[in-house]
């Protein structure tokens, strides 16, 4: 079995690499934790000049034609950079979601102006469970006159405060449970009754809480069928669980390297304490475990890109490395010790996005659960 990358996947990560190394230093990191908008225009033209933005876009809509593993491949060194910014909204979230469901007409018009980088979206579905479970959505869009007015409020909208669009869920059916009568909505900004708040996250990335009040929107903005938006949003979160994963993927293995090279520098009782054997078996673990996770996770994207049935390699795929990369965290503190918990250290940067991740798009718990179901319990 073959489960090396193709030829131009290995130039993507190669250039990938240099790129993000280059232009996406930890200080640029930590400036974005504090900076309003959360990412740096100039690097986000230039990645949309390297065609990052419609990678995995067809070509007759301004795309690269690439696949969901090319993508896996660039987000895997996005994770292992701490890449700020609203790449993982705008492409995975929104750009899938437009790519799944959206017309001939809306994709002419959106994922164009994605792949150029002239368009940042997000994708608005939590609200007060963090379960990512149709149950939850409570949000309604009710028909009047001709358009829909949407009323709710959505919380942990990732990039919502420079988004240029929102996909929003609601409710289209009176009286509907669970995944019956959902609807996806295009909202563009500046539209009226749309209010966001900043809320204050772990991972110090940008997340809003976005209230839609009274929000009158055009029947052409209805993204997909109406009251069957959930096999697309299902679909959809599905993409956003195994991409996260690849993102962590990436964070653990820099995180493998960064305490496999401090232990090799480190000197204490006149040597390094990566002679001692207690050093050695912690960064064996953390080594065995990454390698579990980038099979698993390569595994679940592969099928993703092939549109087989995956719901099971999926959660398979979040649930082992939103543990995995906490209990690598943890070795690689104890490693470090101190120093690894000062503000000016690189190893905070990656246990806070690593937590963060954790959350996002159903953590380990809820997918053992999809894990339990698919599996006939």
């Amino acid at each position: 079995m073959d489960f090396g990358f193709t030829e131009e996947q290995e130039m993507l990560k190669k250039m990938a690499r240099d790129f993000l190394t280059s232009r996406c230093p930890k200080k640029l990191v930590r400036e974005m934790e504090k900076d309003e908008k959360g990412y740096a225009p100039e690097i986000w033209k230039e990645m949309a000049e390297l065609g990052w933005m419609g990678l995995a876009f067809p070509e007759k809509y301004g795309g690269g034609d690439g696949t969901f593993l090319d993508l896996a491949v660039l987000l895997d060194e996005m994770g292992r950079a701490c890449l700020p910014g609203p790449f993982f909204p705008t492409v995975v979230l929104a750009g899938m979601a437009i790519l799944e469901a959206g017309s001939e007409t809306q994709k002419k018009e959106l994922l164009p102006q994605i792949a150029q980088g002239k368009l940042i979206a997000t994708l608005a579905t939590t609200e007060d469970s963090p379960l990512y479970d149709a149950s939850d959505i409570s949000t309604s869009a009710s028909e009047e006159s001709g358009n829909f007015v949407i009323n709710g409020t959505k919380l942990f909208v990732q990039d919502a405060q420079t988004a240029d669009l929102i996909i929003v869920s609601a409710r289209t059916k009176k009286g509907s449970e669970n995944k019956e009568g959902i609807s996806l909505f295009l909202v563009k900004k500046g539209t009226a009754g749309v209010t966001t708040t900043p809320l204050m996250t772990i991972a110090a990335d940008k997340q809003a809480e976005v209230v839609f009040n009274k929000v009158v929107v055009p029947k052409e903005n209805l993204l997909g069928e109406l009251h069957n938006g959930w096999p697309v949003l299902g679909k959809v979160l599905q993409y956003a669980a195994a991409a996260k994963s690849v993102e962590m993927l990436g964070g653990v293995q820099q995180v493998l390297e960064m305490t496999v090279s401090y232990a090799k520098e480190r000197v204490q009782f006149g040597k390094p304490i990566g002679t001692l054997q207690a050093i050695q078996h912690y960064c064996a673990d953390m080594a065995i475990d990454i390698d579990g996770c980038r099979l698993i996770i390569y595994q679940a994207a592969w099928a993703l890109n092939e549109n087989m049935p995956c719901a099971k390699e999926v959660a398979l795929a979040k649930a082992w490395v939103s543990d995995a990369y906490q209990r690598c965290l943890i070795s690689a503190h104890q490693i470090h010790g101190a120093i690894g918990f000062t503000e000016d250290h690189d190893l905070p940067l990656y246990y806070r996005r690593a937590k963060a991740a954790e959350l996002a798009f159903g953590d380990a718990d809820v997918h053992r659960e999809t894990v339990a179901c698919e599996i006939g319990l």
